[in-house]
C-alpha cells in the first residue's frame, strides 16, 4: 500500500481531474489544500530541489503574470519559494507524493505509469 499525498488547491479543474483518476482507480490518498492548510517552506524547498523550481513555478497563472515585471525578471529559485509561498496559487499543481517520491501535473498515462 503506497502512501499518497495530493498537494494542491481544491477548486482547481486539474486537481479536481487528478482526484477523480485517483479515486476511479481506487487509489486511496491525502489531501493537502495549499490554501487551507498552508505549505511549509521546508516541504517547498525540498519539492523544488527535486523537481526544480522553474517547473515547480506556475507561470501561466493570474497570479504570476500580475507580478511586477522587476519580480519577473529577477525571479530565482529563492525568490521563487518566497513567491510561493506567499501566494500558494503560484505553486503548480497537483504535486504528488507517492512514497516520498514527488510528480508533477497530471496527465492519466503519468498517473497510469505510477501506480502500475
Amino acid at each position: 500500500m503506497s502512501d499518497v499525498i495530493m498537494y494542491g488547491i481544491k477548486n482547481c479543474d486539474t486537481i479536481k481531474k487528478a482526484k477523480k483518476w485517483l479515486e476511479e482507480h481506487q487509489v486511496s490518498f491525502e489531501f493537502h489544500d495549499y490554501r487551507q492548510q498552508g505549505i511549509e517552506r521546508s516541504w517547498l524547498s525540498q519539492a523544488v530541489a527535486d523537481l526544480g523550481w522553474e517547473a515547480v513555478l506556475n507561470k501561466r497563472g493570474t497570479t504570476y503574470r500580475q507580478l511586477a515585471q522587476e519580480q519577473k525578471d529577477a525571479m530565482n529559485e529563492s525568490l521563487a519559494i518566497d513567491v510561493m509561498l506567499e501566494q500558494p496559487a503560484m505553486i503548480k499543481r497537483p504535486i504528488l507524493s507517492v512514497d516520498g517520491q514527488l510528480h508533477l501535473g497530471f496527465k492519466a498515462d503519468q498517473y497510469a505509469a505510477i501506480f502500475n
